[in-house]
């Protein structure tokens, strides 16, 4: 909650059916807005040569041999607070992740998986990650929230007008 304490000017999240709920009653308690920016729709990244990245889309189960890769930073876990959409999901094999950059090496180490927006910069990880669409009935609606008394920062506003750009992709 780095925006509520003013450690950070804004943060960027998403709301889904799964958080939505508890995240606005989040919000409303501490004085959070959430501005939508875009939706998105979920996809699985894998690496390249995954025994499913030929395919079209990929549903939950097509995933249950493989290790989840779950993001976390801070010591605040909640499935509500998750980097990863489904990550309340029961699974055989997952694996939490301080670093960002180790979530590649155990993608193309172990056939690793991480489920998110579709957005993944190139320059983080080349050609060898890809994303497949994601086929469960799930969007997930990408924004940002402030604190309701503040505004966006000069600084800010350059960030949330570089977010847009991954609007349509």
């Amino acid at each position: 909650m780095d925006v509520r304490n003013r450690f950070s000017d804004l943060g960027v999240l998403y709301l889904s059916k799964a958080n939505e709920n508890v995240l606005m009653k989040v919000f409303e308690e501490y004085n959070l807005k959430f501005y939508e920016l875009f939706p998105a729709a979920p996809h699985v990244f894998l690496r390249k040569g995954h025994p499913l990245a030929d395919r079209e889309k990929i549903n939950l189960n097509d995933l249950k041999p493989y290790p989840r890769l779950n993001f976390v930073q801070g010591s605040y876990e909640s499935s509500n607070f998750a980097e990863e959409l489904f990550s309340n999901e029961i699974v055989e094999k997952s694996i939490k992740i301080s670093d960002r950059a180790a979530i590649v090496n155990f993608m193309i180490g172990l056939d690793g998986y991480t489920i998110s927006s579709g957005i993944f910069p190139k320059y983080f990880h080349g050609n060898s990650i890809i994303s497949v669409p994601l086929d469960e009935d799930e969007t997930m609606r990408i924004g940002y929230i402030l604190n309701k008394d503040r505004e966006l920062s000069r600084l800010g506003e350059t960030y949330v007008e570089a977010l847009k750009q991954y609007q349509n992709d």
